[in-house]
């Protein structure tokens, strides 16, 4: 099955494209492909999209907002990100309820068992240096895909060609890391299996998508990972290997930038990572230690704890210059319930020197002394609030020094765990 895939779900049936026409190829066993009917009035306007993408090193709880916009959308898209990207939603939809919904593109890259293998491979030889990767397979389904050697979904409904590929595939890595335990025709013969049943959820995802705005259908898009974890823009070498900027969303999806009418960040109310690379804000003390169980800090796909540190708005500051956030969404907020006083990260100085930029260098980012804010904690717990007005002073203080500091309005905070713990603040939408 397509590991590495961009998702489309769809609420209420397929969207009609009133600006150019496609037709759906089908048999009784699934869908087949779509034929174009081209130069038929293209659209002058494209609807507006609306973007939630992660602002730090990812977990911020993105998963949670696409949940509750997604009620008011037509078209939620995944527009990066692998089986390395958690995204657990518990929702009672019940199974009747999950048919015809879920759609996956044909171009999406496919992960196999082998790319996995390689993954922990790799780590193993990179020894004391290692990134710390989920060894999801996700890296070296990226170098196969950058070295043009890498399966698609497409490739899957042509049997012979892709068993021929696949060999071809594996041998690579069988004269790259030895002869690792594999068996490749078993694996060939899984997939003709795997193909069947996947038949009916692929589609082309251009049209799809380009289908939907054409139409007037709204779309939600869903980042992967986050900006801190992108591959030109994050702590490299310790990121991730996909976009996972705002531009991630125009080369995942196929779409031109002026779909993009508003782009959200999620942010949470301190800092996390997972793995290696620099943490200039990581708390390993009580602090780290009652932000790892008081927020339940670990790894949704690992289950690896996440190191924990306080809120680092260099790093925000940076992100929202890239992503160019509209808005803001503050969760976990009432991890801090209990804490007396609460400290920001607001500079980054080396030898006594103040940093204007978020540095491309580890060994120099690794070297920074950082500048806290020391701001009161509120000592109340906050979950039960149903409405922004209803926090305490010091924890609307809080959001509001986050707010002016990163001069971005933070238009949800969440308090809990549960939807009902997501407030909207009035007045902090901004028009597409």
């Amino acid at each position: 099955m397509p590991n590495e895939a961009q998702t489309m779900m769809r609420q209420n049936g397929a969207p009609n494209s009133s600006g150019y026409f496609f037709t759906v190829r089908a048999s009784l066993d699934g869908l087949i492909g779509f034929d174009w009917n081209v130069g038929i009035e293209s659209p002058s306007v494209v609807g507006p999209i609306t973007v939630v993408l992660g602002s730090q090193w990812g977990d911020e709880g993105k998963g949670k907002l696409v949940d509750i916009l997604s009620a008011d959308f037509d078209v939620c898209a995944r527009c990066a990100g692998g089986n390395n990207a958690g995204h657990t939603i518990v929702a009672p939809v019940g199974p009747q309820n999950c048919g015809g919904r879920i759609f996956v593109s044909d171009r999406a890259h496919l992960v196999f068992d082998f790319h996995q293998i390689v993954d922990g491979l790799k780590e193993v030889e990179l020894g004391g240096s290692s990134i710390g990767t989920t060894k999801k397979g996700i890296g070296p389904a990226y170098s196969s895909k950058a070295s043009r050697s890498g399966l698609r979904v497409h490739h899957l409904f042509d049997q012979d060609t892709f068993a021929e590929k696949f060999r071809k595939l594996v041998e690579g890595r069988f004269k790259r890391y030895g002869h690792f335990e594999y068996d490749t025709e078993a694996e060939i013969e899984r997939y003709k299996h795997l193909a069947e049943r996947l038949k009916p959820y692929v589609v082309d995802s251009v049209s799809y998508i380009h289908g939907a705005l054409a139409s007037k259908k709204k779309v939600l898009v869903e980042g992967a990972n986050a900006l801190m974890l992108d591959i030109d823009f994050g702590t490299y070498p310790y990121v991730t290997s996909s976009s996972t900027d705002i531009g991630g969303v125009c080369t995942g999806l196929g779409i031109p930038p002026r779909a993009i009418g508003r782009t959200i960040g999620v942010i949470k109310a301190y800092t996390t990572r997972v793995g290696g690379g620099p943490f200039p804000t990581e708390q390993l003390n009580d602090v780290g230690v009652h932000l790892q169980e008081a927020g339940k800090e670990y790894g949704t796909t690992t289950g690896r704890r996440r190191r924990c540190g306080w809120l680092d708005l260099v790093v925000m500051k940076y992100s929202c210059l890239i992503n160019g956030y509209d808005s803001l969404n503050l969760t976990k907020l009432d991890v801090l319930d209990n804490l007396s006083e609460i400290k920001v990260a607001v500079k980054y100085a080396v030898d006594g020197k103040d940093l204007t930029y978020f540095p491309a260098d580890l060994d120099l980012l690794s070297r920074v002394e950082v500048v806290y804010e020391t701001l009161p904690g509120w000592k109340t717990c906050i979950e039960s609030a149903t409405s922004f007005d209803e926090l305490p002073e010091s924890c609307k203080n809080y959001v509001a020094f986050i707010e002016a500091f990163l001069d971005t309005p933070i238009e949800w905070v969440g308090v809990g765990p549960g939807r009902e713990n997501m407030l909207k603040r009035q007045g902090k939408v901004l028009a597409n």
